[in-house]
């Protein structure tokens, strides 16, 4: 349950998120793939394979080449948050009042995203996870599920252990249907997560905001340091050189690239929309 504090926090950011979604960014949010239906998006250069039937005759005439006439699919978008709300999420100490989190700002992108699927006529879910999937919304269109999805962002945290390829296994097998899937975490994993975002890729579009603090990039090199684990409490002599090397946030964003997702950084100080108008404005995975 929330504590009155964070109750007034999160209503807070509902009527903040409710304004600022009203900005560019909702003209940034694609709310349709491309498809077969009845708007018409596009012609394109004909690829053996295509359904002759939708060759555009007048260009092909015109270009003296085939093309083909693509369309807006008429059915609706579902999007699919992802949300991790493991114990290393609680760091951070972003934004203007040096309080935001990396669990805060994953409430906020969660909550940005919610609105402009509701604005579009979206359907929006959400799963949280930690070391086991721990609350699963499935895909609603109503601003009561939205509020709802912003919610359980917020509360849910602090769970023992992180497993991210059980969450995009799960949810894989869960999708019927083709979406957009947006995972938000900072994809520090117990597990090889990397080989189930790749098969997720091949036929949703997956979107990573990989959210890190400044902090995690300044981890001084001091040789042999003596950590505890936030997750587990479990306590480790490592080498903090190697650390370094090995999970800093650069080097896991770029693993992210290899899998086709469309990444993007998101630090703990930056607007949250401000991120969001850059990703889906083909800014493109940023390292």
């Amino acid at each position: 349950m929330l504590s009155p504090e964070e109750f007034g926090q999160l209503r807070r950011l509902h009527v903040q998120l409710g304004r600022q979604v009203d900005s560019p960014f909702t003209g940034q949010y694609k709310s349709a793939f491309r498809g077969q239906g009845m708007e018409f998006e596009e012609v394109r250069p004909y690829i053996p394979g295509d359904d002759v039937r939708h060759i555009d005759w007048n260009v092909t005439a015109r270009a003296n080449a085939p093309f083909i006439k693509e369309y807006r699919e008429e059915r609706e978008l579902t999007l699919v948050l992802v949300v991790d709300v493991s114990g290393s999420m609680c760091f951070g100490a972003g934004g203007e009042n040096s309080a935001t989190d990396k669990r805060l700002q994953a409430a906020r992108l969660a909550g940005a995203l919610a609105f402009a699927a509701i604005r579009n006529g979206d359907r929006v879910g959400l799963m949280s996870f930690c070391g086991d999937i721990e609350r699963y919304l499935p895909p609603r269109k109503s601003r009561g599920h939205a509020w709802a999805v912003i919610r359980t962002a917020f509360e849910d945290v602090g769970g023992q252990g992180t497993d991210l390829s059980l969450a995009l296994e799960r949810l894989g097998r869960s999708l019927k249907r083709r979406a957009v899937i947006c995972v938000l975490s900072d994809f520090v994993s117990d597990n090889d997560y990397l080989t189930q975002l790749g098969i997720l890729t091949r036929r949703h579009k997956v979107h990573c905001l990989m959210i890190a603090d400044k902090r995690e990039q300044t981890l001084p090199s001091v040789g042999l340091v003596r950590v505890e684990d936030v997750e587990t409490g479990k306590r480790m002599l490592i080498d903090s050189a190697a650390m370094r090397t090995q999970m800093s946030p650069k080097e896991r964003l770029r693993r992210l690239i290899r899998t086709g997702a469309r990444t993007r950084w998101v630090d703990t100080g930056d607007d949250p929309i401000v991120a969001l108008q850059h990703h889906f404005r083909g800014a493109g995975s940023r390292v």
